[in-house]
């Protein structure tokens, strides 16, 4: 018997120890787990930081961007003014004002790059007086005709003289003109109104009262 009880004693003292190791081995997990959410929290914090600061960056980039833009076509409508007050209004800047708003252009399905000038002389004033020269901008796409005037101030009497020269050049071409598109760094307001009434769509950089 008195085997017995030592042989249990002895027992009860190996698994004491065993739950005590046990315990030790769980506690320090469960430390070690602590310490990784505490790094992760930390990282998360990090990360958290980071991201808004890249959002931040990313914001500032932006209205730099849409800075950079709006100069671009300030400095490209101060270009046309400066040809024009000069007197040298030609084709290269109707090409800087078709380039300066070839997004709006695009939108309306026209290809600044290949609208081209159509100059017709009525020699024997058949279509309009004797000797006129009628000029346009012309863009073909699908078979459709897209007339353009382009301007670097449009007012009242260009936006006449617009819709009266398109007429002529229907007739001069035997076709109907898929739309009529002037193309102003300025336009004039009643300008901009007749321009509605007629059913001349306008593409412009600033409505002068």
């Amino acid at each position: 018997m008195r085997e017995m009880a030592e042989a249990v004693k002895l027992l009860a003292s190996y698994m004491r120890e065993g739950f005590e190791g046990t315990f030790k081995i769980l506690e320090k997990h469960s430390q070690l787990l602590e310490e990784h959410s505490k790094l992760l929290r930390e990282h998360s914090k990090f990360l958290e930081e980071h991201t808004r600061i890249l959002e931040e960056h990313s914001k500032i980039l932006e209205g730099h961007g849409r800075r950079l833009e709006e100069l671009t076509r300030a400095v490209g409508e101060l270009k046309v003014a400066v040809g024009s007050l000069g007197r040298r209004w030609g084709r290269d800047l109707e090409r800087t004002v078709l380039e300066l708003y070839r997004h709006a252009l695009e939108e309306r399905g026209i290809e600044p790059g290949r609208v081209e000038k159509f100059i017709y002389t009525d020699v024997d004033g058949r279509f309009y007086r004797r000797g006129a020269r009628i000029e346009v901008d012309v863009y073909v796409h699908d078979e459709k005709v897209y007339l353009v005037e382009v301007k670097s101030h449009a007012d009242l009497e260009d936006v006449e003289w617009f819709y009266e020269k398109a007429g002529i050049v229907e007739k001069i071409l035997g076709r109907k003109a898929e739309k009529l598109i002037i193309v102003a760094v300025n336009i004039d307001k009643e300008a901009l109104e007749r321009a509605k009434e007629l059913g001349i769509d306008t593409v412009y950089g600033a409505v002068i009262e």
